[in-house]
This record gives structure tokens, sequence and C-alpha cells, in this order.
């Protein structure tokens, strides 16, 4: 069967992206984006903490308190953001190494299967009329999508809602949210005066389906005042976020919670 030429131009692309990558391989060693490991995007050791399982990190993250006496919504994470991890992370992010995105986005869909079961509960527990979990990124600016060359959060929200249906929890990616515009300096403001303030920084993208129960997905939690913005613009159109997933959280004094989150 003969290929288009289409198809035939698309073959030969790959194939010259493909003797670009090997050369590139030889002139530049790949390194461990952990530890600086040759010949290895990820080495055995510093891939451990990503094959773990993900631990609760709201108790970390203060801006998540809503100060009604409401408790914040789960977040879960893989990584504490220092030393080698915050390494990994700001490699991708920030340092070019887009070869970093199978191993994280497949270590967040992992993390994703392990939260099946309670996100599950979750959904069946009557929040309106939503039929499946809506996985949301946290919207990044469009200067940072030009500048990493992708919309990395976006992609870490794909294989969560992949790691969901994988378990059989009906999920769908929704990225819903957009940012709205820099928030001003919150220097000199209260901890209340800071969650309005960043509540402004996302908007609303369209509408959601009435009682739509949703699950946040980011790189890095550190206050959690932009979870906690995406909250409160998912819940100005009726949503409910139930939980965050996130790679890495600063480090927070305590893990202990209770309650139907920790399952």
């Amino acid at each position: 069967m003969r290929l288009s030429a289409d198809r035939a131009s698309a073959l030969a692309r790959r194939a010259v992206a493909d003797l670009a990558r090997e050369v590139a391989r030889v002139v530049v060693p790949v390194e461990c984006a952990g530890c600086g490991a040759l010949d290895e995007v990820l080495c055995d050791d510093c891939s451990i903490p990503l094959r773990s399982p993900p631990w609760r990190c709201e108790d970390g993250a203060p801006r998540l308190d809503r100060l009604d006496g409401v408790p914040p919504f789960p977040v879960w994470t893989l990584l504490t953001y220092s030393g080698v991890a915050r390494d990994l992370v700001l490699g991708w992010k920030d340092r070019g190494r887009a070869d970093l995105t199978r191993p994280l986005c497949a270590a967040l869909r992992r993390a994703a299967g392990d939260r099946a079961e309670p996100l599950r509960q979750a959904l069946s527990t009557g929040h309106g009329a939503s039929q499946a979990i809506h996985v949301v990124p946290v919207p990044s600016s469009p200067a940072a999508r030009r500048r990493r060359g992708a919309d990395l959060v976006r992609r870490l929200a794909a294989s969560v809602a992949g790691g969901l249906v994988e378990r059989g929890v009906p999920a769908r990616l929704d990225p819903c949210l957009a940012p709205a515009g820099a928030a001003r300096d919150q220097v000199g403001l209260g901890v209340s005066g800071r969650q309005r303030n960043r509540a402004r920084s996302v908007r609303l993208r369209g509408s959601l389906p009435p009682g739509v129960v949703v699950v946040l997905v980011d790189d890095v939690v550190t206050t959690g005042a932009t979870l906690a913005a995406c909250e409160r613009a998912v819940a100005s159109g009726g949503g409910l976020v139930v939980g965050a997933l996130v790679l890495a959280a600063t480090p927070r004094p305590t893990r202990s919670i209770s309650g139907w989150r920790d399952r």
C-alpha cells in the first residue's frame, strides 16, 4: 500500500527528529535530573519517591483554610519540595527537561489510581448531578506556557484523569479555569485579605454542569493560595472541589488528619 504524501512527510520528519535526538545524546549526554548520573533521564534512586504512595499535605498549606470552620479539601502529593525533588521539578518546569514529562506524568497517573476509591466515594455521595469527576488543571499564564513550550500542568491533569478511568472511576479532563490577570501586591495583607486577593487571579472559563465534582491538579503547592483561588472559582460556577493532586509540596509540620479523606 502506497503512503500518502502527508503520511510520508510526517514519517520523514519523525525520522529526522529521532536522528537529531541521537546526535544530541552524543554531543550533550543525558544526565539524571536529580543527581546528575550520566545516560539516564531519571536514575533508579531518584525515581523511588515517584513510586511511593501519595500522602496528605494540606495541613502545610495554611491558605487553604477558609476560616469558616469547614476543613480544607484533601491535597495529595508525591514529593517534598526540597533537595533532589526540588531540582527535579525545577528542571522539568524551567530548565528545559521536557524528557521528564513522561516519568512525572506516569507517577501522578499512578497516584490518581491509588486515590481512586476515596474519590469514587466523593462522586457517589450525592453532590448534585455530576456523573464524572472533572479533573481541572490549575491554569498557567500564557508567558509560562510559551517559556516551557507546553502547558505542563494540563498534561499532569490528563494523566490524573487517565489514572482514575483505569481504576473504573468516571473522569474527564476539564481545563475550565483561566488566569484572570495579575493580583495586587500581597505585602501587608492579612490571611483573609490574601485569600481575597488570590481569588481574583483565577476565573471560570465558560460554565460547569450543575453540582459537578472537581479534582484540581498542580505541580507544586506552597501556601495553598492558588488552590484556594481555584476552589472559589469552581464554587462560583456551582462546582465542588473534593481534592487535589500535586507533584510536590513544601515541607509541612505534621501529616495526621482524620476523616474520610485519609482512606
